[in-house]
C-alpha cells in the first residue's frame, strides 16, 4: 500500500442492508486514494480497476458472510455403447471476455445486459407501493393548453435506465487505462453531482439500497 496502515484512515463500515462493494465479499480493500478515500479490486472484476467500498453493486454481488454451494457430484452412469455419430464440441464462454464491436468494448456479459434491457427480460427494481398504478400530470403555465398524463410506472422504467447507465460509465471511468487518477477523480465527482441531482426520484424506489447516493450536501 502507498500509505502505513498506521496513516490509513479506518475502512468505513454500512448497515448490513446496504448493497454496497464494501458489504461484497469479492471486494477488498488495497489503497488509499487522496479523493475518494480507500479503494480495491473486485476478485471478479479485477480488470475494471479500483472501487471505494460505497460503489453500487453489480449483478455478481455475494454478501459477506454467505458461501457458495459446491457442486454436487454427478450419479454414476453405467458404461453404454460408443456412438459413431459427429460430437459438437460447445466452448465455455466467459462472460468477462472483453467483445470490440468496430471499436465499442464491452464484456459478453454487457452485451447480454443491453439484449435482456431491449428485450424487456432486464430485472428491474421495484416500484415503491403507493405508485403503482399512479400517473403523472404534466400541466402546462398556459391555462388554455391541455395537461399531459403519463404512467408513472413509464417515467420510473426511465428514471431507472438513467441509473443503470450512470453505473456503467462509472464502472468504465474506473477501469479506463488511459486516465490519470486524478481525472478519474475530477470525473467522478461529476457523476456524483449527477446522482445528487437525481436524488429527488427516491421517491419511487421501494427499496432504499436501489436509490441514487449523490454527496452529502445533495441528498
Amino acid at each position: 500500500m502507498g500509505d502505513s496502515a498506521d496513516a490509513a484512515p479506518p475502512l468505513p463500515t454500512f448497515r448490513p442492508e446496504e448493497q454496497v462493494c464494501g458489504n461484497c465479499k469479492l471486494w477488498s480493500p488495497h489503497s488509499v486514494d487522496e479523493r475518494r478515500g480507500w479503494v480495491g479490486p473486485c476478485r471478479l472484476q479485477s480488470s475494471r480497476g479500483m472501487f471505494p467500498p460505497s460503489a453500487p453493486i453489480c449483478d455478481k454481488y455475494a454478501p459477506r458472510g454467505t458461501a457458495v454451494a459446491p457442486a454436487a457430484h454427478a450419479p454414476t452412469r453405467e458404461r453404454t455403447a460408443r456412438s459413431v455419430a459427429p460430437v459438437v464440441v460447445r466452448r465455455r464462454v466467459d462472460p468477462h471476455e472483453v467483445v470490440d464491436l468496430e471499436g465499442l468494448s464491452m464484456t459478453r456479459e454487457e452485451l447480454m445486459d443491453i439484449f435482456r434491457e431491449a428485450s424487456g427480460l432486464a430485472d428491474s427494481p421495484p416500484l415503491a407501493g403507493k405508485w403503482e398504478g399512479g400517473t403523472v400530470r404534466l400541466v402546462p403555465g398556459n391555462p388554455e393548453l391541455q395537461a399531459k398524463d403519463m404512467p408513472i410506472d413509464n417515467l420510473f422504467h426511465k428514471v431507472v435506465m438513467v441509473r443503470d447507465k450512470l453505473r456503467v460509465l462509472e464502472q468504465k471511468l474506473n477501469a479506463h487505462p488511459k486516465l490519470s487518477d486524478a481525472e478519474k477523480v475530477e470525473m467522478q465527482s461529476y457523476i456524483t453531482r449527477v446522482y445528487g441531482s437525481l436524488t429527488s426520484f427516491n421517491v419511487l424506489f421501494r427499496e432504499k439500497g436501489d436509490q441514487f447516493v449523490g454527496s452529502k450536501g445533495d441528498e
